[in-house]
């Protein structure tokens, strides 16, 4: 009989498994092998795909999984009862099983995780129906108790677990890697085979799939560990023999025991769980009383059209009953209710619905159910390109929310599904060629700086492989080629190239179900949301309601600038505003598009102001156009826009179809459009015409081509010539659509992103302030947009205005004289603190003092550090007559006194007649005639309580020196970086110039024992990471303190999915540049009270001692070190700026008892 490997780990136990899924099949194929199964440890990531790839090359696959089992209960969590878990192979024999396991492993991860995904005994018991176990490796409960000497336990669990599973489906696993232990354990199965009865399997627990494969495991594992290939206390398998093996070379340990080869052949024959593909399993819609689906969804399309088209234009009801005939035919009425209803229950509530997206917006019927926003007739979009009647396929309507409050939408789906009937979507970061080149050189050990360098020859190409790479890239190539080390290097990183390296949660997809998610698909645990093990396409071919519940910054930001408006204009109302404003539209044309959606990009700026769109068709052009491809035809497209002479059409036929792109292929629906109008295709065929020349498929391609001029008369194709096209004609049409259809883009997504930009355009053109204030607000959390966006209102005229008590919310907020900074925004100041002062501030008045401020709100949420926090940012330099300094001082006495007076007025003093007193209110701390902060340590104070400068910039005085030096913006230098496209403006390895002021160094020692700084260096429009190496570093360390205006000079370097980092070469002072150095910040963390640092060494040929001297450099000053040598009891001393960070430094080098700071 056959031998078939039962004990499996594929790329999917992610980092614990080299076999990659297609590979470990072709494997089995080469060896003669008939079956295999897949057997992750813990999950079932992988597999359907291994389903698919074992169906494709005529194996039989068998599904199954190596979980964990508690050691007592899968509740339990005591490290040292419970952290030792046992290994338990089971495969699934049916759909049953396949449903058992799914739950089991479901569960595992649910409620049973506590380091690695556990299920239990009593979970066992409940499922096993339809599994075979077997008794795993030398983790198994089995093989433990044997090698504990615990012969008698070992056989009373063999026998609990035959009990359990049934006689025929519990199997001891034998396994001989020439570990030495195996040979003990083999000696006690053996024993409990005879005396038991209960069958034996033989496996190889297979991690890769050759002997030569065994240094690229051991590789994974040092990537999971975070450990390298020469550590001799990294976790390493003992011997390179979990391969997928022959028959023959299992037979070479396993002669003895030949029914345990023959038993995998057995078992292989019982395993028979197949996928069923293309069946649907909407989730159950319960219709109102008296409604079944077809009379709720003619009601609801009927209404819609009433409401949408009043008039009833000519044709338009046909289209509306066409589009619901075809969705009866395909069995989606179910599916169009569930979209229409959380939609409804979205507008209920008042959560902002995005207008639609994707080709769903093409669809009558959705725009008719209120699921889109878009008219189809309006803007030439086909139904067809949604739902084609020729290929029947689940519809994909996606859903752009408010971010906010998106998951609002999914907790709805869940009360009314059930949460066991919803859940989110699992996807997988890859090891993509630059990544898997610098976690493999960590492994390997290469210098960082030489792996970084070679993962930079890398090209930025979107999804470029390293094999594309030694192709594309000559310096790489030659480094491959000429140096051998490099060469094993990237032969490595290739063999685990792709592979998954973690799971993650899919940033909107939503799973719903008829029956328990469990019931299709395991599940997992990410980030306290349950999502499935199976990615997204493979829910769809599972037949699964998948929905995108996409959460769109930019809703957020009209509704708060919506509400904002309808302070002063109550009927100001979105849904009336003009689609074609000529005022919104010159605004974008002259390139004023920051906090436009869609346009804000340098790339897309550019296209705005040369096209000067005049019409949201024209935004939708672009938004088309400007990607990799299609980009080329942009300056055709221009030149057309704004020269009408230029436009040409090879026939009169094509002109209604192109005007409106000015006689260029744009969408994909046009091209659907010339198949139908000039060669007679349904519209369904022009469909799938499409889709075979975007995805290349030469073939048909070509016989479509015939079709297209000749026509077909079998598919009642006329073609080209018979609708009076010349022959020649039609094949230069072809030819480019062919060339265009490639890239042509999906009009219908394109429309509802271009009706969001013109939206945000025109609040942005007619009501700046409330458009500025929502958009800084939705940006909180990055310090470079809030940066960026602040400049946009500087040139827009708008002032933005420091936080202030008695005007503050806790979002920016629209004032007269221009924008108001957010209390939330100050670190330490909650949100509830913010909404309790507010609610105090409306019901008791203006605050007029601090210590007023202070009494009102002591029984709120206020704390110290939140009033700290709220001085030094600035929010009471409002009141008359005090100063931040006066503040701080008085901070802790007034609090203290209306603490006191609390307690008095709560002890309830009595007095002679028995009465009880009124409160006394505390008494008036006097302010302390101080001197107010200089105006650079006000600077700094506002930017460590707001992350931001507010009150002006330290750069302010340097705006000259700045021009002269034709410093780039490190806000334009990382926006450019952070663009989905790529860069457009500036480039990896190019030389640049910043200048800004230090805001942060730290240091680190590198391989070779030399002293490098991170600096954070920041300008008015953001910041970025300066890169400063020793040699820099001892020529210019000194300017590096915190609070310094330097001019840096060096090579942009860009790394994946880092912000972009300069490599410094140069770096001086501004003050060179001709200017005067104005005051410097206070730097934080200095011990101005301190007088000197004193340190100890063994001598002065300490090895701590070289380092010592350049870490002073980065700490100059006139305070004192003085170091002590104890071999010649002298002192000597350096000065330097005690700072808690130096002082840091210096004890992680020496010791604490070696640092004392008096």
């Amino acid at each position: 009989m056959s031998f078939v490997h039962l004990h499996v780990h594929t790329e999917f136990s992610l980092l614990d498994g080299a076999c990659r899924i297609k590979g470990l099949v072709k494997r089995v194929k080469e060896l003669g092998q008939t079956a295999v199964a897949i057997t992750d440890h813990g999950v079932m990531y992988g597999c359907v795909d291994f389903y698919k790839a074992c169906q494709a090359e005529g194996i039989k696959p068998i599904i199954g999984c190596e979980v964990y089992v508690a050691p007592r209960t899968r509740f339990d969590r005591i490290h040292e009862l419970d952290s030792d878990n046992r290994h338990l192979v089971l495969l699934c024999k049916n759909e049953e099983g396949y449903r058992n396991l799914s739950y089991m492993v479901s569960q595992a991860n649910l409620e049973g995780f506590y380091g690695k995904p556990r299920i239990d005994l009593e979970l066992l018991g409940e499922r096993h129906e339809g599994l075979i176990a077997l008794s795993a490796c030398l983790g198994g409960e089995v093989p433990k108790k044997l090698l504990a000497g615990d012969y008698a336990g070992a056989k009373e669990h063999a026998l609990m677990m035959q009990a359990l599973m049934g006689e025929e489906n519990y199997y001891l696993e034998l396994q001989d890697h020439g570990i030495p232990a195996q040979q003990r354990v083999l000696e006690g199965l053996e024993r409990l085979h005879k005396e038991t009865g209960i069958p034996m399997v033989a496996t190889n627990d297979a991690h890769y799939l050759t002997k030569e494969d065994a240094k690229y495991q051991d590789v994974l594992m040092c990537i999971q560990t975070g450990k390298t290939v020469d550590d001799p206390n990294r976790m390493q398998f003992e011997t390179e023999e979990f391969y997928l093996k022959s028959r023959e070379e299992m037979e070479t340990w396993c002669k003895a025991f030949p029914e345990a080869l023959d038993n995998t052949g057995r078992i292989a024959e019982q395993c028979n769980m197949t996928f069923q593909f293309g069946e649907h399993h909407l989730p159950e819609f319960q219709y109102p009383e008296g409604y079944d689906g077809d009379t709720l969804f003619k009601e609801l399309c009927d209404q819609g059209f009433r409401k949408r088209y009043p008039e009833e234009p000519e044709g338009y009801r046909e289209r509306l009953r066409y589009e619901m005939d075809m969705i009866r035919c395909m069995g989606f009425v179910d599916y169009f209710l569930i979209v229409a209803d959380f939609v409804a229950y979205a507008r209920s509530q008042h959560i902002p619905v995005g207008p639609g997206r994707g080709s769903a917006a093409g669809s009558m019927v959705s725009y008719c159910m209120e699921i889109t926003d878009v008219d189809p007739m309006q803007y030439d979009l086909y139904f067809e390109r949604f739902l084609n009647p020729e290929r029947v396929t689940m519809p994909d309507i996606d859903m752009d929310f408010c971010y906010r409050r998106r998951g609002e939408i999914i907790d709805y789906v869940n009360r009314k599904y059930g949460s066991d009937h919803v859940a989110q979507i699992v996807t997988f970061g890859t090891m993509a060629a630059r990544g898997v080149l610098r976690d493999v050189g960590r492994t390997l050990n290469f210098p960082y700086n030489e792996v970084d360098q070679l993962a930079k020859q890398v090209p930025s190409t979107l999804r470029i492989t390293l094999d594309d790479a030694l192709r594309m890239s000559k310096p790489l190539r030659e480094r491959y080629e000429e140096d051998e080390t490099v060469h094993n290097l990237i032969d490595t990183a290739r063999a685990i190239e792709g592979m998954p390296r973690h799971a993650s949660k899919h940033a909107a997809g939503v799973v719903i179900t008829r029956r328990p998610v469990y019931d299709y698909v395991p599940l997992a645990r990410n980030d306290e949301s349950m999502v499935t093990q199976y990615v997204m396409t493979t829910l769809e071919e599972l037949g699964l309601l998948k929905m995108d519940f996409l959460g769109l910054r930019n809703l957020t930001v009209l509704d708060d600038a919506r509400q904002m408006i309808c302070q002063r204009e109550p009927e100001f109302d979105p849904d009336q505003i003009p689609d074609n404003d000529p005022k919104t539209f010159r605004m974008i044309a002259s390139g004023h598009t920051a906090g436009v959606f869609q346009m804000e990009s340098g790339g897309m700026t550019g296209v705005c102001v040369q096209m000067k769109p005049t019409s949201i068709e024209d935004l939708t052009a672009i938004i088309a156009l400007y990607r990799p491809g299609p980009m080329e035809s942009i300056p055709r497209f221009i030149a057309c826009k704004t020269d009408p002479a230029q436009i040409r059409y090879l026939h009169p036929k094509l002109e209604p179809i192109l005007a409106v792109t000015y006689g260029c292929i744009v969408y994909q629906e046009q091209v659907m459009m010339i198949f139908q109008q000039l060669a007679g295709y349904s519209l369904g065929g022009a469909d799938m015409v499409r889709r075979a020349i975007s995805k290349k498929k030469v073939k048909q391609i070509e016989e479509e081509r015939e079709a297209f001029i000749y026509g077909d008369p079998e598919r009642e194709i006329k073609g080209c010539i018979a609708n009076g096209i010349p022959e020649t004609t039609a094949k230069h049409i072809y030819d480019e659509i062919y060339d265009f259809a490639n890239y042509a883009f999906n009009k219908a997504h394109a429309v509802c992103y271009a009706i969001v930009a013109y939206q945000t355009g025109y609040f942005k053109c007619h009501y700046p302030k409330e458009y500025m204030a929502a958009l800084l607000t939705s940006v909180l959390d990055s310090s470079g947009k809030v940066a960026e966006y602040i400049s946009e209102c500087r040139e827009m005229g708008i002032p933005l205005l420091p936080p202030d008590i008695n005007e503050s919310g806790s979002n920016f907020t629209v004032v007269e004289e221009g924008i108001r900074f957010g209390l939330v925004a100050v670190k330490g100041v909650g949100r509830g603190l913010v909404e309790q002062m507010v609610a105090e501030r409306e019901a008791g008045g203006r605050f007029r003092t601090f210590q007023e401020f202070c009494d009102r709100m002591y029984d709120r949420d206020l704390n110290r550090r939140a009033l700290e926090n709220m001085i030094r940012c600035g929010a009471f330099d409002g009141l008359k007559k005090v100063r931040r300094s006066q503040l701080l001082k008085v901070l802790n006495p007034v609090m203290d006194g209306i603490a006191a007076a609390r307690k008095r007025n709560l002890e309830g003093q009595v007095d002679l007649f028995g009465g009880l007193e009124q409160d006394a209110p505390a008494e008036e701390v006097p302010l302390p005639n101080l001197p107010e902060f200089t105006k650079a340590e006000l600077l700094n104070m506002e930017r460590e309580t707001t992350g931001l400068y507010l009150s002006g910039h330290p750069m302010d005085e340097y705006r000259q020196q700045i021009q002269q030096a034709r410093a780039s913006k490190m806000g334009a230098i990382v926006g450019d970086f952070g663009q989905e496209t790529g860069p457009e403006q500036f480039y990896d390895e190019q030389k640049v110039r910043l200048a800004g002021v230090v805001t942060g160094t730290k240091t680190k020692t590198t391989r070779n024992n030399a002293l490098m700084a991170y600096v954070t260096l920041e300008d008015d429009t953001g910041s970025m990471e300066l890169l400063v190496f020793s040699r820099t570093l001892s020529e210019c360390g000194n300017y590096l303190s915190e609070g310094k205006a330097i001019i840096a000079e060096g090579k942009i370097s860009a790394r994946d999915e880092k912000a972009p980092q300069l490599l410094c070469d140069r770096i001086r002072p501004l003050r060179e540049a001709g200017a005067v150095q104005p005051e410097e910040p206070p730097r934080k963390g200095i011990l101005r009270e301190a007088q000197k640092i004193y340190l100890r060494l063994s001598s002065l040929e300490h090895p701590a001692m070289k380092k010592i001297q350049q870490i002073l450099v980065l700490f100059p000053g006139k305070q004192q070190i003085v170091v002590y040598c104890e071999d010649t009891k002298r002192r000597f001393g350096m000065p330097c700026l005690i700072h808690t960070s130096l002082v840091q430094e210096l004890k992680e080098l020496l010791g604490e008892e070696n640092v004392v700071v008096k």
